[in-house]
């Protein structure tokens, strides 16, 4: 046989073995794609002793990492158990599920994924001339330099844009209650209220710090599998704590049943996705040189950007509220909103929920109230909404979803909520592809891995250095690798996703969450042990506080961001000999 025919032969199963086992290691929480790399460095010279090329084994891991982070995100938003990378798609991704849209949220991610692969590789120029060197600019060693401050920027930012109004305690309103200063026909009231942006700031900023630290214990803790398991590290049950079972939590209380799913699988016009997925493939690129960046925060700084610039446009611009769960929203127009859906429905005495008849006449039992908006009067005079007596707040908030809709009474709310879920899912989706190719071109760009794949062909594979303007023919080959996986992996996206939501169909909603909860709580004990529970536990805790303080889900990823400003800064002072 030909040499080259061999070498083409091995590349083709090679290529399939990689895009099978990035499935599996996309479907299954925790068995991350690091793990897999590491043994087949591991089962390298095994591979040889048989006849198997080294370049057959790097197109495995390749490919593997590719579908990887396609699929992740059927295990993250159907299921519950997300990872560093597809943390902040699991809050819309159940938003999507429980409003019988999963199969959206599906499509969208693989048409970001898709896009953040193809749109990355004219970067890859782009990043040579920066990063290279003869020619090239070598701002590599530059960008080592600022990575602490980079970080501490934006998690300065991410609390600075904090939305959320807070009340002071009584005792600090009580006493500057007169903290006020009149000049020139001006009050200036410097008192602190119950309706303060800067406490919630502040507050913000307090679990971000606690996460952080959370976070830094996390790291230091050894995991070991009780069943010799390869052991993920302490992230993996601090992540799922945090941002999974915490939110399945809140699913099992607030849901009874899942509704029924649409079946649109097609994906979606590739125009209105380019730009933020090309901003989003600019992330994946700083990622990919800069170590502890993930996808979730280049994700919240390309939405962050996108509502600043939408609310730049248009003053009424809804921002993305892409960081609370199910039913949950800080934004006043969407609370509004959420509202006057459920004064649409109202509680009989007997406790018989009846829509408000269309002709305006009230049911049986009760007085409608149209001064409040189609809210009902029961027998003893007292406003309900749903058998609930309604708050100041609620009245307010009605008042305001009232004269929204007059004023734009075509304005669908739940309708532009959801297209930004879709297009938050997106946006992460495309960048967490990207990051693989960037890494790659940066592993023969200045000889740096950024990922357990990367270092495994670091270890394993001679890596031939990008120093010409042309890239060398073995990255060519394995980015060739890259674009193929990456393409199959969108209908095989779509086969598995049917799959999942027929398993959805099948089982009752709570008994489904629950079931998800076991099971990941047993893996998180077979990977990492009983330490990993108690781990998964603390952060199920701390993962059930932003929602009910009011603060975004967003500030948790403090657990990445903390420790490593941490370990950066201190690497920074011993530079100049202060420890």
């Amino acid at each position: 046989m030909e040499i080259w025919v061999a070498e083409w032969l091995w590349l083709l199963a090679s290529f399939f073995i990689g895009v099978f086992l990035g499935c599996m290691t996309g479907l299954i929480p925790g068995f991350h794609v690091n793990n897999v790399a590491l043994i087949a460095l591991s089962l390298t010279p095994l591979a040889m002793g048989i006849g198997i090329p080294l370049s057959a084994v790097a197109a495995i891991i390749v490919a593997m990492g590719t579908v990887h982070t396609f699929l992740n995100y059927i295990p993250s938003a159907l299921v519950g158990a997300p990872d560093g990378d597809t943390a902040l798609a699991l809050l819309p991704g159940h938003r999507m599920l429980l409003a019988g849209k999963a199969t959206q949220g599906v499509a969208y991610s693989a048409r970001g994924s898709q896009l953040g692969l193809l749109l990355s590789i004219p970067l890859l120029l782009f990043a040579r001339f920066l990063f290279g060197e003869d020619p090239g600019l070598g701002f590599y060693e530059d960008s080592r330099e600022i990575l602490p401050y980079l970080l501490l920027a934006i998690s300065t930012f991410l609390i600075l844009t904090e939305t959320t109004r807070l009340a002071w305690p009584r005792w600090m309103q009580a006493i500057s209650k007169k903290w006020k200063i009149t000049l020139g026909g001006r009050v200036f009231d410097f008192s602190f209220s119950d309706n303060s942006n800067i406490a919630g700031m502040l507050v913000a900023s307090s679990f971000f710090i606690l996460s952080g630290f959370y976070g830094w214990a996390v790291f230091e803790l050894p995991g070991k599998s009780p069943v010799g398991m390869p052991s993920a590290t302490m992230l993996m049950p601090g992540l799922a704590g945090l941002f999974g079972i915490a939110n399945l939590l809140d699913i099992y209380v607030t849901t009874s049943e899942m509704p029924a799913q649409d079946d649109e699988w097609d994906l979606p016009p590739a125009g209105p996705l380019i730009i933020p997925c090309f901003l989003s493939s600019i992330c994946a690129a700083v990622m990919a040189i800069l170590p502890g960046m993930t996808a979730a925060q280049a994700t919240v700084v390309v939405m962050t950007v996108r509502n600043f610039i939408g609310k730049l446009k248009d003053p009424d611009y809804i921002p993305a509220d892409f960081e609370f769960g199910p039913g949950q929203t800080n934004h006043p127009a969407i609370q509004a909103m959420m509202k006057r859906k459920q004064a649409e429905e109202v509680t009989m005495p007997v406790g018989i929920v009846a829509p408000i008849p269309s002709d305006g006449s009230a049911p049986s039992g009760a007085v409608l109230a149209p001064e409040q908006g189609g809210l009902l009067r029961d027998e003893t005079g007292s406003m309900s909404m749903s058998g609930a007596p309604l708050s100041e707040e609620d009245l307010a908030l009605l008042a305001a979803a009232k004269e929204e809709r007059e004023i734009s009474p075509d304005l669908d709310l739940e309708l532009q909520s959801s297209q930004q879920d879709l297009e938050v899912i997106a946006i992460l989706s495309a960048t967490n592809t990207a990051v693989t190719v960037m890494v790659l071109a940066f592993l023969y760009l200045v000889g740096r891995p950024r990922s357990g794949a990367a270092l495994a062909l670091h270890m394993m594979y001679p890596i031939d250095p990008w120093s010409a303007i042309e890239p060398p023919p073995d990255f060519i080959r394995l980015l060739a690798v890259t674009v193929a996986s990456g393409l199959l992996a969108v209908p095989i996206m779509i086969k598995v996703g049917k799959g999942m939501l027929k398993l959805h169909e099948l089982i009752p909603l709570r008994s489904f969450v629950m079931g998800v909860i076991l099971f990941v709580t047993a893996l998180v004990w077979l990977s990492t042990g009983w330490i990993g529970i108690g781990v998964l536990i603390a952060g199920t805790v701390l993962g059930l506080m932003p929602p009910r303080i009011g603060i975004r889900r967003s500030h948790g990823m403090g657990i990445i961001l903390v420790p490593i400003m941490i370990y950066t800064f201190a690497a920074k002072v011993d530079s100049f000999g202060f420890t």
